[in-house]
């Protein structure tokens, strides 16, 4: 038969019925009577010394506090803090009013509750189930009683208690609790909220609400094969006294928990978790009084939400709250972490190794499971893109904030307190790196998507910008009727589809400006302006990185059972690297801007000859544009571009290029900068308006090399028929 334990100087058993308090510095237990430490001063000690251990430790030290220590229950009246978790703190806890959670709260049926509303709606309040029907949970009748508990549980199973008067955790048996609990006569106030079931016979009795299960990384990822212990915090029993109450805490981990009332009721404080109201939280948390400071009082809006028997409360990630039962209370419940909120809960986690919070309390092997997920998360965006699939945007933003941590967890500095953590199957510098590029992938797809979303928006800008163009060139105002410069300054910005501001047009005006036309007759326009160094950027070539980026479209299959974190989008995707393009085109690519890609831009400018580019034609006013500048380079100089004169030009083109060696639809030849002219003289170009005849005008020279305005000239074409997937839309 194994021996009782005993404690204190008199060594007796333990006593539900007598106080006692522990020493700090032995952490050994020891009866108020028997060391001459009243109950109700014992909340003014801030370390306790036992008589043992004052020999070395020196005399317990007592809170500081101004004036004269008095009982906690009569502190209101003479002006004292009032102690959480008093009888004159509970008093004044029911009395007060606090806004309704129903401003907050969610309340769908238990058959609602799917993943599918919780990322429509977004798990970041509160939801209140009023009937467990539908939720697809197990629970025993209400008749079920604290008996019945022990009795499943087993009489011998140590159990951590709270003194709610003291706000002190201690440890006793399950059958001590429940004769506490049964007798009718209760000197003390004890809660308990932590008696974690999964390994025992009450197991069977309690099934989690279907959502738990389908969300919880601990029931879906962790491995069986596993070193660590498997984290069990998905089924607690919580039994309660009247006025019991727990004061304000974040759930370990920043788990989200849900709990379901048998019997009585509860009524729970609800903070929202925004970042002030968490810096708040840390700094109450770590204060030396805090025992004297309600922390609802500390914030904007602190939320009161009863639940009553037979509701169930799911709390989401990172809430602040506080518990009190106001009747006595069987309650069941239970933590778990997922991602739909992953950032929340590092968040929290980070906070509870700022406070030093004591690894019983806090989430087992967390670290641990969070590279498990990682790994799920990496596999999972691996699979859809394979399935030409798309992540949930939640999904995205959770991976990046995991990888981060993988990051600060694996730091040269940080790795010691950190190693122990990470699973052998875990090669963690190449998860973070395969990890990264994912997200990278799935977060250029993102900015697709959302370009996506109003083509014919972007359309109308463009064709907008376009228009604000013709009419700049053609008598250098705007539609304002404001003078504007006319250079290559406003052809890059145009180009770039981006309209000057009015204030930054008028700024750099002056009568003397030379830019500053009055009449269409003064229109000149420089072909071959000073080029402005652009700030070169370092060449850096991803061996093997996809030149085209996945484009999601709506779902082809409506009958398809999407997985949690997939959206119904199927993702077109091209990953066609650039060393297979180099290999497939060899020498003979044509350059942006040149001849070819002009006349693939305007496939409807050489007539129903040309239906074989399969390349989208331009927009109308590109279409416009794209036939000066072909008669521009046109070698015959005719007064109109007809798509008979066009075609006979290209096929004599290509019999020149023949003829010389050069490359088809390439080469200087091609560019629209020649230096002869349309007549055969280099003295004069060809100024296409909008609308009338080509007008020639005398040439501007320039200082800069004939090379330098080809380059210049090819770049400012290209940028004008960036438009050319106009009729994709």
């Amino acid at each position: 038969m194994a021996s009782v334990p005993v404690y204190c100087l008199c060594r007796l058993p333990y006593d539900v019925t007598r106080f006692m308090i522990e020493c700090d510095v032995c952490q050994d237990w020891f009866h108020g009577s028997c060391v001459g430490v009243e109950e109700e001063k014992a909340s003014e000690i801030d370390l306790y010394h036992c008589p043992n251990c004052e020999i070395t430790h020196g005399p317990s030290v007592m809170k500081r506090r101004r004036g004269v220590k008095q009982d906690a229950v009569l502190s209101k009246d003479f002006g004292k803090p009032v102690q959480t978790g008093s009888a004159c703190f509970i008093k004044e806890l029911r009395s007060r009013n606090f806004p309704s959670a129903d401003e907050v709260i969610l309340k769908p049926q238990g058959a609602q509750l799917t993943v599918e509303y919780l990322e429509e709606n977004s798990f970041s309040v509160p939801i209140l189930v009023l009937k467990k029907d539908g939720l697809g949970m197990t629970l025993p009748p209400p008749s079920f009683t604290v008996n019945d508990v022990e009795y499943y549980v087993g009489p011998e199973k140590e159990i951590d208690v709270i003194d709610v008067t003291r706000q002190a955790d201690l440890k006793m048996k399950l059958k001590d609790f429940v004769k506490y609990y049964n007798s009718p006569k209760r000197e003390k106030v004890l809660n308990v909220i932590s008696l974690e079931f999964s390994e025992t016979r009450l197991s069977n009795l309690v099934e989690t609400p279907k959502i738990v299960r389908k969300l919880s990384w601990v029931e879906n990822l962790w491995p069986e094969e596993s070193v660590f212990e498997r984290p069990n915090v998905q089924k607690y029993c919580l039994m309660g006294v009247k006025d019991s109450y727990t004061d304000f805490h974040i759930d370990f981990g920043g788990t989200s928990v849900w709990y379901h009332v048998l019997k009585g009721e509860k009524i729970f404080y609800l903070i929202h978790p925004t970042k002030s109201n968490l810096a708040l939280f840390e700094c109450w948390s770590s204060s030396s009084n805090q025992n004297e400071m309600f922390f609802g009082d500390q914030v904007d809006k602190c939320y009161r939400c009863p639940v009553k028997q037979g509701q169930t409360l799911f709390i989401p990630t990172g809430w602040i709250h506080a518990v009190l039962t106001p009747v006595e209370c069987l309650a069941f419940g239970g933590n778990f972490l997922h991602s739909l909120n992953i950032s929340m809960q590092l968040k929290a986690y980070e906070i509870e190794k700022k406070l030093s919070t004591a690894d019983l309390f806090k989430f087992p092997n967390f670290e641990s499971i969070c590279w498990y997920v990682g790994k799920h998360l990496l596999d999972t965006f691996r699979g859809l893109r394979e399935n030409r699939r798309h992540p949930a945007s939640y999904l995205l933003h959770g991976a990046k904030a995991l990888n981060t941590a993988f990051r600060i967890w694996t730091k040269k500095e940080a790795l010691m307190d950190h190693e122990e953590e990470i699973p052998e199957t875990i090669v963690t510098t190449q998860l973070i790196r395969d990890l990264d590029r994912e997200i990278r992938l799935m977060e250029v797809d993102d900015s697709l998507d959302f370009m996506d979303e109003d083509p014919q928006g972007c359309l109308l800008d463009a064709e907008i910008a376009e228009n604000k163009l013709r009419l700049v060139l053609s008598n250098g105002n705007n539609i304002g009727g404001k003078k504007v410069r006319v250079g290559a300054g406003s052809r890059r910005l145009f180009a770039a589809n981006k309209q000057p501001k009015k204030e930054q047009l008028e700024a750099d005006l002056s009568p003397g400006d030379p830019f500053v036309m009055d009449s269409e007759d003064d229109l000149q326009i420089d072909e071959t302006p000073r080029k402005e160094k652009k700030p070169v950027l370092p060449k850096r070539k991803l061996s093997k990185f996809p030149r085209k980026l996945p484009r999601a479209k709506p779902c082809s299959d409506p009958n398809r059972v999407r997985e949690p974190g997939e959206l119904e989008f199927d993702v077109e995707e091209d990953y066609t690297t650039d060393e297979d393009v180099e290999t497939a085109d060899g020498d003979l690519g044509a350059s942006s801007g040149g001849i070819l890609d002009l006349l693939k831009a305007s496939r409807q400018v050489g007539g129903p000859d040309y239906s074989e580019l399969e390349e989208a034609p331009a927009s109308p006013s590109t279409q416009e544009a794209i036939q000066g500048m072909l008669c521009m380079a046109n070698l015959q100089a005719s007064s109109s571009c007809t798509p008979s004169n066009l075609q006979a030009w290209w096929a004599a083109g290509q019999d020149n290029s023949a003829g010389l060696g050069l490359p088809q639809g390439g080469g200087k030849a091609a560019g629209s900068n020649s230096k002869s002219g349309s007549n055969g003289t280099g003295n004069s170009k060809v100024i296409l308006r909008p609308g009338k005849r080509p007008v020639k005008r005398p040439v501007h020279r320039s200082m800069d090399s004939e090379d330098e305005d080809s380059t210049d000239e090819q770049e400012t074409l290209g940028a004008c028929f960036k438009d050319s997937e106009y009729s994709k839309y």
